[in-house]
């Protein structure tokens, strides 16, 4: 805090909580006592242990979730999502072009590929989503995917064409 000039953090962001590391009682313990001082507005983790995202969303003091979240990897909408109802933390969805595979045909696939601006769409199209990293190499890259964002939550059509196309990609 010293280094940013401020008395406070909106989020303490704890990366890469694995299956059993990182986030223990004590550092939750730490992290509520940063809180009540009010050091930080808001405990965040990134996990890519869904199961253990889950319980964490239902009982935990964590305030927001940074999750790898996409058509081809859609398992938080089993996973983690249905946790979330009582408590209501964000959620920041990561990989949505799964590392560009989502961007390119696979093996056998004649229909149309998406864009990236679809898979920030179909992220966002989530009502459990609040947020979608995205990652464009330029400035017209950029426009391109908020113009494509702009058109707003996918159709029903859409969703069934993503998630096939997601499937087709992951295997």
């Amino acid at each position: 805090m010293r280094a940013l000039g401020t008395d406070y953090l909106d989020v303490l962001q704890i990366f890469w909580v694995g299956v059993t590391g990182a986030i223990t009682p004590a550092t939750l313990e730490a992290a509520a006592r940063l809180k009540e001082e009010k050091k930080i507005r808001a405990l965040g983790i990134s996990i890519h242990n869904r199961a253990r995202a889950g319980k964490l969303a239902e009982d935990s003091p964590v305030d927001l979730f940074m999750l790898r979240y996409n058509a081809a990897h859609p398992g938080a909408e089993r996973d983690v999502f249905p946790h979330l109802a009582t408590r209501h933390p964000a959620v920041v969805a990561y990989t949505a072009t799964s590392w560009r595979k989502l961007l390119t045909a696979p093996r056998g696939w004649d229909g149309p590929v998406m864009t990236a601006a679809d898979t920030y769409r179909f992220c966002l199209s989530s009502p459990h989503v609040d947020v979608v990293l995205c990652g464009p190499k330029s400035r017209a890259q950029l426009v391109e995917n908020l113009d494509g964002i702009a058109k707003g939550p996918l159709s029903p059509d859409e969703d069934a064409w993503m998630r096939r196309f997601g499937r087709a990609v992951h295997g």
